[in-house]
């Protein structure tokens, strides 16, 4: 980043001040998303935001080594508390916040002091990741679903907020007017809600969103979640995103929706391949699936991910793939009769809300793509719940179990050449690091001790 991308930048935030003031701004914050999947924040006045824009404002790169606890793992170089990095904002993605006033966003990336991209910005990776699916010509759409549950309890205590039943229209009478706050708040916030309606488990909610460019969905992802915890402060509900809030309850998803364009056709839609994929539609899919046991120590990030993870919970415990199947890790979604064209999309169940959005998303960029450089090729679409076959039939049709631990998931990731050669091998070091970290945190825990340690982290 050199003097004259820094006055560019600078000169665009100074555009923006008089209106923001004129919203009644008086901070501004930015964030990135750390490798346990915490935003972390730096913020100024509004009337510095100019020398934020160019010169950002500066964080530790021990961060990258920061458990979801705080505890910071100690690389093994032990230049730990060595060195600095800058977060600069993304001014294209400027957001009042709606349930904060007073309060302005925007996504932040990092940079070296010598105005070089860090080597573990998430964000910067992601954006890397785009540029070169948009050099073979495609264009890719994502969205995020996210759940999470409000809870009454004192405390870090859990009572749900609302006890109605699962999906019913007397849980969404008990919240109605939070459930209002929430829409209107992102609807202030220029965020195009789908849906929102209550879910499974005791005080559970869903929203969707409308999908656009993953850069885009990564940053609506931690809007939703910033937006969603203050609206629900003013409420007086506690706000958890967590995989397993009680260990009786099925936990929260962060479902990733998927679709593939060029030139403005949906390539996920309109083929000769199964349920419509095209050629490339199901060599991407096949990448992602070939990939996904690796990929879970970045998108099921937690040893709380794995109390989710089980087998007849629609969380996608099995590496297979089915139209509409919600048991299967891959879900093909084709849409009612006559929106397949613009709605066909697969959609990843198996990851949950502790995970950095930026990584899960490159992620599968990184291991869709290298499906389309291998052709690869899906195997035989599940039409039944994996978990209602006999082992002898699970084994025929080659339906294995996604990783029951995060070390397992751990150690397929840092064996994996496609995310090693995408991630860079830093990246991939500190990822591993904390996961390592965790692991030996909880070795002797039960179930309800990891619970209740990730329950309000997040």
């Amino acid at each position: 980043m050199d003097v004259v991308e820094r006055d560019a930048r600078s000169a665009r935030a100074e555009e923006l001040v008089p209106g923001l003031t004129a919203q009644g701004v008086v901070g501004f914050a930015t964030t990135f998303v750390d490798s346990s999947g915490i935003a972390r924040v730096k913020s100024v006045p509004l009337s510095r935001l100019p020398q934020l824009a160019a010169w950002g404002a500066g964080f530790s790169t021990a961060f990258d080594f920061f458990r979801f606890d705080d505890w910071v793992v100690a690389p093994a170089t032990g230049k730990g508390p060595i060195g600095d990095q800058r977060i600069i904002p993304d001014l294209s993605r400027v957001v009042r916040l709606a349930a904060q006033p007073g309060w302005a966003w925007a996504p932040g990336e990092r940079w070296s002091q010598e105005g070089q991209p860090h080597e573990r910005c998430s964000r910067l990776l992601l954006r890397r990741l785009v540029d070169e699916a948009a050099d073979r010509g495609i264009e890719v759409k994502a969205a995020f679903e996210v759940e999470w549950v409000v809870s009454r309890g004192t405390g870090d205590e859990f009572v749900p907020a609302a006890v109605g039943p699962g999906y019913g229209m007397s849980r969404l009478v008990e919240l109605s007017d939070y459930c209002r706050d929430v829409l209107s708040a992102l609807a202030d916030e220029g965020v195009p809600v789908e849906q929102l309606h209550p879910e499974y488990a005791a005080g559970q909610f869903e929203l969707t969103v409308a999908p656009e460019d993953p850069l885009g969905a990564a940053d609506t992802s931690v809007l939703l979640r910033t937006t969603l915890r203050a609206v629900g402060r003013a409420h007086g509900l506690r706000t958890s995103f967590s995989p397993k809030v009680d260990i009786a309850g099925v936990g929260n998803g962060g479902h990733v929706h998927l679709s593939l364009w060029r030139d403005g056709v949906n390539l996920m839609a309109g083929g000769e391949r199964a349920f419509g994929l095209t050629e490339v539609g199901e060599a991407f899919s096949a990448g992602v699936l070939g990939r996904l046991p690796a990929l879970l120590a970045v998108g099921a990030p937690s040893v709380a991910s794995y109390l989710r993870l089980v087998p007849q919970h629609w969380a996608g415990a099995y590496a297979c793939w089915g139209l509409e199947n919600r048991e299967a890790a891959l879900r093909m979604v084709t849409g009612s009769t006559g929106s397949t064209s613009w709605a066909a999309n697969m959609e990843v169940k198996c990851f949950d809300l502790l995970a950095n959005p930026y990584l899960v998303l490159a992620g599968l960029l990184a291991t869709g793509a290298a499906g389309i450089d291998e052709g690869a090729r899906l195997p035989e679409p599940v039409d039944v719940d994996p978990a209602a076959l006999a082992e002898d039939v699970l084994e025929e049709r080659g339906i294995q179990r996604l990783p029951t631990s995060l070390d397992e998931a751990v150690e397929l990731f840092a064996g994996d050449a496609v995310l090693g050669d995408a991630f860079g091998q830093p990246l991939v070091d500190s990822i591993v690091a904390v996961r390592l970290s965790e692991i030996e945190l909880f070795a002797d825990a039960s179930a309800e001790e990891v619970a209740a340690a990730l329950r309000w982290t997040h």
